[in-house]
């Protein structure tokens, strides 16, 4: 039965469409332009079946090229349109957004889970901008940013620790804790506290602050977050004058999830 199952999925599965996929997941701030061995490299995939999906990429209007090197064309924007326009937690959130960006003058975001990587689902950025550049779509380190964290925090102890220990634990900065032992207790004291911080581990100069959105199943399915530099406000006055805004966000949304 699992084997009849098995040769079903692979069925339903276009290994084509998979390899295009992956390929522009690879495209990042490192890797703003590729070439086919490239790509193939970092998908694992041949040069032949790289620059076949490069190609179909291109005809379809997600990629260009200049015959040697490939890169993401204006028709990404089209993915990243459909899921802000049609998936409820985006479109919910946004306003609410602006306006906690608004009042505090700091840039404000909100981050789902997706597989074992967190991804920012909604943004909005303050005037005062920060140096770290995110957008919609953007992927944060899931053990040391704040909305990583709360996350993380959301689930039963033993999934949290396996999770943690099938995640790469990248130092970024100086400051980022990659002891799993420490991480644990963050972890715990993130679950107890309610809210989660990030204290320059990310990128030296940025400190984030975030709380959990628990749906009316009481299931976390998303975070929200601040970040501000450094240079404004201490890590523990990011707790007590932004929290209490944080947490009035927090309640608005969840009453409407």
């Amino acid at each position: 039965m699992k084997l009849a199952k098995a040769i079903d999925k692979d069925k339903d599965h276009i290994a084509g469409l998979a390899k295009g996929l992956q390929i522009l997941n690879a495209f990042n701030s490192a890797y703003t332009r590729l070439t086919q061995s490239q790509a193939a490299r970092l998908v694992g995939i041949t040069p032949a079946a790289a620059r076949r999906s490069l190609l179909t990429l291109c005809d379809q209007g997600y990629v260009a090229t200049d015959g040697k090197y490939f890169w993401p064309d204006h028709g990404v924007l089209r993915l990243t349109y459909a899921y802000a326009a049609s998936t409820r937690l985006p479109r919910l959130l946004q306003p609410a957004l602006d306006a906690l960006s608004e009042r505090t003058r700091e840039s404000a975001s909100v981050a789902v889970l997706h597989g074992h990587h967190v991804l920012v689902a909604a943004r909005s950025t303050a005037q005062r901008s920060l140096s770290v550049g995110l957008g919609v779509g953007s992927e944060l380190p899931l053990h040391c940013s704040a909305t990583g964290r709360v996350l993380l925090a959301s689930k039963m102890v033993a999934e949290r620790e396996k999770m943690l220990r099938q995640s790469p634990l990248l130092k970024m900065t100086p400051h980022t804790e990659t002891d799993v032992s420490r991480l644990k207790k963050i972890l715990a004291e993130c679950h107890a506290n309610g809210y989660g911080i990030s204290n320059e581990e990310i990128e030296m100069g940025v400190r984030s602050l975030a709380v959990p959105l628990i749906n009316s199943e009481q299931q976390v399915v998303a975070a929200l977050s601040i970040s501000s530099r450094a240079d404004r406000m201490t890590g523990q006055e990011m707790v007590s004058k932004l929290l209490p805004i944080l947490l009035k966000t927090q309640a608005w949304a969840q009453a409407r999830l």
